[in-house]
């Protein structure tokens, strides 16, 4: 929307972990304890130490989320770069700053704080409401916590968000600066446009063979084909296995009779009542009187069963269901006072209950619906238990056999033959296989990243031996051996020839555009002549009216101190653009909403600059101190290992 607020998007990544409430992802503040300062120390931080393993689990734990939140297209060279190393650092640092203020301010959160946060959280939460205590307990235990360390390590997140939440709601934007900013985001200019396109200079452009040949070997990377390979996998997977298992009639009967419940349509039954209403502390005689009222209501109705919810309509005293008709939707274990349960239990379709007491008052109750339970029989669920034996069958066959086929490709790595016999496998080939996945080929298992790891490692494409055994996917293992290479090469000029022709003539073509479009541009500066241009028409920065997107940013960075004024523009591949700015006035109406929006994310940018500089502060008066350089460190954790 605005430059500067899409130029100021990543002040710090260590922002958001101030202002998101820690999850289970642990990404919070370290632990503010030092664990011994020696040879591994990267840097000091208020005189605790900074250790190469700190920062490698740092690291670890940057990789394994951008892993979940990308999946198959994380790349783990993103991290390979000095710059990644150094922001995670830096952010180390600045926590560990911030962990020193918060401890010098006694900052504290209560019990009940971190009762609710961790009560809170998604996905603990059991179907009836409650907190779902042992899932809780099993996602700390799978990161080796407990939850009084878990406790601890939220305490010191909450009051860090305290700390930050204090210094940004210093920060406001000015509705003059707020005012202005949204302004220029509504100003309208006049432009007229005068298109020089490249199509119209192509029969100018004469394209020689040095210029080809030229293109050619200054555009190498263009026209390299990537090593390539030719490949024999097994896959071993569920469907492998499937078909060495088979479910007999015996079992099947054993697991219906077993599982009849999971068969068993239960009954369903539809009851509407008649509610005339007695406190639970009414007195004897206010009991009485609704009793009596109540039975003077049943004559009625057994008069004329037919009239039961236009009886409950006028009489009920049940708000919810008298507009109903006196319709309580399908009887639920539970959902009645178990008297009236009862009561409506024991009647058939159609019949009419004594009146009925519980602490609500008096009921009259009836069926209006009744299915009876039902068993589904044995034919008819036959084929839902084959597939659900089999599945399990063939899980666990799977189980059994995955070591057997690891094992089978490891010990005889010389040949796909062996695990082929033994487990009666199908080898399969694929060709021109390269070192990264193709988007083409999308989840095909060969197709994985793993996997094509392992077969281009120098065991497997040098010494020709398989691979060993890849889980590609749950249940899913493959391995491969390559059978043909293919080394990295450059398609010939020859047959690029044409191609080049085309793509150099272009290029020419849009390079007379632009000196006939500069050309003309130094004339109209000159002289001011609109007869040549298209009608004008009124663009904004969120309005470009088919104006093209290189060419609207200059017009709307044109000075128009003194109109009119002249823009020329290249637009790469198409041609040269001359515009003419006119005219320059504020739109007609305003967004009101959206100029709303646009002074928050300023305040919310301002109020993000205010914790970087914060936080500057702190690390200096943290008085951080680098003891040797990051690049050292990983070379001596590199050298180690």
């Amino acid at each position: 929307m605005f430059e500067f607020i899409r130029t100021h998007q990543r002040l710090m990544q260590f922002l958001l972990m101030l202002l998101i409430v820690p999850s289970f992802a642990l990404v919070g503040i370290s632990g503010y304890q030092s664990v011994g300062d020696d040879a591994t120390t990267i840097a000091k931080v208020d005189g605790q130490p900074i250790t190469q393993l700190q920062w490698e689990a740092a690291q670890r734990q940057q990789m394994d989320r951008y892993r979940q939140m990308l999946g198959e297209r994380f790349d783990q060279k993103m991290f390979d770069t000095p710059e990644a190393k150094q922001d995670i650092l830096d952010n180390l640092i600045a926590e560990r700053a911030v962990g020193a203020e918060v401890a010098r301010s006694h900052l504290n959160v209560s019990d009940a704080s971190i009762k609710k946060v961790i009560m809170e959280t998604p996905g603990l939460t059991l179907p009836d409401g409650s907190f779902d205590l042992e899932r809780y307990k099993a996602i700390l235990a799978a990161q080796n916590m407990t939850p009084d360390m878990y406790d601890a390590r939220l305490r010191v997140d909450l009051a860090a968000q305290q700390l930050s939440g204090a210094i940004q709601g210093t920060a406001f934007a000015p509705k003059t600066v707020a005012k202005r900013l949204s302004d220029i985001n509504d100003q309208e200019r006049e432009v007229q446009e005068l298109l020089m396109p490249a199509a119209e200079f192509l029969p100018q452009v004469k394209v020689t063979d040095e210029m080809v040949k030229a293109f050619y070997e200054k555009n190498s990377k263009f026209f390299a084909i990537p090593e390539q390979v030719k490949v024999e996998y097994v896959l071993f997977d569920s469907a492998a296995v499937s078909g060495q298992v088979a479910v007999a009639d015996a079992e099947i009967s054993a697991y219906y009779t077993q599982n009849t419940k999971r068969f068993t349509t239960e009954e369903s039954r539809r009851v509407s009542h008649i509610l005339i209403a007695s406190k639970k502390d009414a007195s004897a005689a206010e009991k009485a009187a609704a009793k009596a009222k109540a039975e003077a209501v049943l004559a009625d109705v057994r008069k004329a069963p037919a009239d039961f919810a236009k009886i409950a309509k006028a009489q009920s005293q049940d708000p919810a269901s008298a507009e109903l008709g006196g319709d309580l939707d399908v009887l639920e274990k539970g959902a009645l006072p178990k008297a009236v349960e009862e009561a409506a239990l024991k009647l058939k379709q159609g019949d009419i209950s004594a009146v009925v007491s519980s602490e609500f008052g008096f009921h009259i109750l009836t069926v209006t619906a009744l299915k009876p339970s039902h068993v589904k029989a044995l034919d008819e669920v036959k084929g839902e238990i084959t597939a659900d034996l089999t599945k399990q069958k063939a899980a666990k066959k799977y189980s059994e056999l995955a070591e057997q086929f690891t094992n089978t490709i490891y010990e005889q790595s010389d040949s796909l033959k062996p695990v082929v016999d033994k487990l009666k496998l199908k080898v399969e080939t694929v060709a021109n296989l390269s070192r990264n996945p193709s988007p083409a080929l999308g989840a095909a298992p060969f197709n994985n990243a793993k996997f094509l790891n392992a077969v281009f490692s120098d065991d497997v494409l040098k010494n020709k031996r398989n691979t060993e055994a890849i889980e590609v996917a749950p249940s899913t293992l493959i391995a491969g051996r390559v059978v043909e290479f293919k080394p990295a090469s450059k398609r010939p000029l020859a047959e690029v020839d044409a191609l080049i022709r085309q793509r150099v003539t272009q290029e020419e073509a849009v390079k007379l555009a632009k000196k006939a479009g500069e050309s003309k541009l130094a004339a109209l500066k000159a002289a001011d002549d609109a007869s040549a241009f298209r009608p004008a028409r009124l663009v904004s920065r969120s309005k470009d009216e088919g104006i093209n997107r290189l060419a609207m940013t200059q017009i709307m960075k044109a000075d128009v101190s003194k109109l009119p004024v002249y823009v020329g523009v290249e637009v790469p591949g198409m041609g040269y653009g001359l515009y003419r700015i006119g005219k320059v006035q504020q739109a007609a109406q305003q967004d009101a909403a959206r100029r709303q929006s646009e002074q928050e994310q300023i305040a919310n940018i301002l109020a993000q600059q205010e914790m970087v500089d914060y936080v500057e502060v702190l690390k200096h008066k943290a008085k951080v101190k680098m003891v040797k350089p990051l690049a050292a460190a990983a070379k001596q954790d590199g050298d180690a290992k």
